[in-house]
């Protein structure tokens, strides 16, 4: 996934940081350059992928703000030649997950209606003959999203389709196991349109397939680590002030200093290999960060003396 690294910071709205990979500019220039028919305007091309650009930010919003309705942690937006990545942390259930991923392809479900109502409209006042480009571009706005809509709806993880199934799965099937169901369905889904990438054969697909079978194969590591978390022994006489979950006992929690794992409960949140003191513990299902003794508060533990 794109990063920070490498990327120029644009601005900042409703606290969330946006940002714009430098290899943005450079398929920019090629999009601009080849796309529409021979005499077409420059400049409606220009305007086309702009707006690429602002439906893509728009859609990326939408899981942001959809993230802190339900109390989750947002973090920045980068957008990239491929689409754009929103960073959120939703709370670890899968109604809160579930709504945080939605809100982006609903987003591009209202500018498509927004669109098509302005086409009839447009139509009904004969805006092909006045204004032929302006009715053009509608035409391609409505189209942008129709193709992101297609797109980000494939049952393939981590795309929007995909991690709405994993989310809906979570509900009959818990965490760990329905991202293992969502990763196995997406490595059948990616296998089903080789043929089509193949006789395609286009870059922009073979990139595309490539990017979804790394952050499967990433998400399949991530699903069997859940499972083995999930299977861990738990810690008696500690739970999670925010979910009360009894934390896993093991040498789970990785030092942000020197990268070594270590058990924070075991060591009272001192790393043993570097001795860092962490003032609070994460929890590993739902994220949220608390000071050991909380943990034992709630877990109905007096704090040692």
């Amino acid at each position: 996934m794109p990063t920070r690294q490498g990327s120029i910071h644009l601005f900042r709205l409703f606290g969330i940081d946006v940002y714009l990979h430098w290899a943005w500019f450079l398929v920019a220039v090629w999009a601009v350059q080849t796309r529409g028919d021979a005499g077409s305007s420059l400049i409606w091309n220009v305007l086309e992928y702009l707006t690429l650009f602002l439906i893509v930010l728009m859609h990326e919003f939408g899981h942001q703000l959809a993230c802190r309705s339900v109390g989750g942690k947002t973090h920045d937006i980068v957008l990239w030649p491929l689409g754009g990545v929103a960073y959120v942390s939703p709370p670890q259930r899968p109604g809160a997950t579930l709504w945080s991923i939605a809100a982006g392809p609903l987003v591009n479900v209202i500018l498509l209606f927004i669109s098509t109502m302005l086409l009839i409209l447009g139509a009904s006042m004969q805006w092909a003959d006045s204004m032929p480009g302006f009715f053009g571009y509608l035409g391609v706005f409505a189209y942008i999203n129709v193709i992101l809509l297609k797109f980000n709806l494939l049952p393939i993880f981590p795309l929007d389709g995909g991690q709405i199934l994993r989310s809906l799965l979570w509900f009959p099937f818990g965490r760990a196991r329905s991202m293992m169901i969502a990763i196995i369905i997406g490595f059948i889904g990616v296998a089903a349109l080789i043929p089509y990438v193949i006789i395609q054969n286009s870059v922009w697909y073979y990139v595309l397939a490539a990017f979804v079978l790394f952050n499967l194969w990433g998400g399949f590591q991530q699903a069997r680590a859940m499972t083995k978390m999930e299977n861990a022994p738990r810690r008696e006489g500690f739970a999670c002030p925010v979910c009360k979950t009894a934390p896993p006992m093991g040498a789970i929690w990785r030092c942000g200093k020197c990268r070594q794992p270590f058990d924070t409960f075991e060591t009272q949140g001192v790393c043993p290999h570097c001795g860092t003191q962490y003032a609070a513990t994460s929890c590993l299902e739902c994220g949220n960060l608390r000071p050991i003794s909380e943990w034992m508060t709630s877990a109905n533990v007096p704090p040692p003396l």
